[in-house]
């Protein structure tokens, strides 16, 4: 526990932290929306970008930007494939990740951290970085739940009242894409992705209210990420991989011992 609190360690915890906090309270959104999988189809876009921005030296804000409009050209682009086309976005972002790195002077390692994570070795512009996302992303969130529920559950509400829906959609796709690209860039892909899909899923079944659904994610998220971040430090092991074993337990016995618990105190 008291690796936490090592001066040598605060910006890697408070960017991990912000990460946790938000990518819950996205999750809740695409799930909402079941649009969960289009994480993953950006997430690769965005370190691909990010990649080819670090081979040429771009700073992170603007290789991260591009990779965000980027992927959210492409999402459009594919959003009438459904399911089927944010696969085909994961596999061209995945495809142009690994060709970046096989042909850059950075070569595979530098692909590896994006995939495997490299929260340990992040620093203030990562931290920059994801304030600059996090302060637009939770002053639009009641904002966006309101608009994005209601155009989830009323389909063609927006169309009968020729409501400026491009306004949420596009400023919450944005937002997302931004998000993912730095949090892909300190966590990894995968256990960004992981933060996305399962505290979600693992509070969806249980939880009665919209505001419940989101303080439980963030709950899960952020102390699946202390404890993921104590053990990869403690015993020297690559965090992504730890972060997301540690996510899956937690999130598997919630969803399951959870509603027992509930239907035993309504008994």
């Amino acid at each position: 526990m008291h690796l936490l609190f090592d001066p040598l360690f605060q910006v890697p915890l408070a960017v991990g932290l912000l990460a946790s906090l938000l990518l819950p309270l996205l999750g809740c959104l695409l799930h909402a929306r079941e649009e969960w999988l289009a994480t993953l189809g950006i997430a690769h876009i965005t370190a691909a970008v990010q990649l080819l921005g670090a081979a040429l030296q771009w700073p992170l804000l603007v290789s991260g930007g591009i990779g965000a409009i980027a992927a959210v050209i492409g999402k459009y682009s594919f959003s009438q494939q459904g399911n089927l086309g944010y696969g085909l976005l994961m596999l061209i972002g995945w495809a142009i990740l690994y060709l970046v790195a096989a042909n850059s002077s950075l070569g595979e390692s530098l692909a590896h951290a994006l995939s495997d994570g490299q929260i340990f070795l992040v620093g203030k512009e990562q931290l920059i970085a994801i304030i600059v996302v996090a302060i637009p992303f939770l002053i639009c969130l009641p904002w966006w739940s309101r608009r994005l529920l209601r155009a989830r559950f009323f389909v063609g509400y927006e169309q009968a009242n020729k409501l400026a829906a491009w306004r949420w959609h596009g400023s919450f796709d944005v937002l997302a894409a931004l998000l993912l690209a730095f949090s892909t860039a300190s966590l990894g892909l995968m256990a960004s992705f992981a933060l996305v899909l399962l505290p979600a899923w693992a509070v969806f079944t249980w939880t009665n209210t919209w505001r419940n659904a989101l303080i439980f994610s963030v709950l899960l998220g952020v102390s699946s990420y202390l404890v993921a971040f104590i053990i990869a430090l403690q015993y020297d092991q690559p965090f992504a991989p730890v972060q997301v074993s540690v996510l899956l337990v937690m999130a598997i016995l919630l969803r399951s011992v959870m509603p027992l618990m509930l239907r035993g105190n309504f008994k």
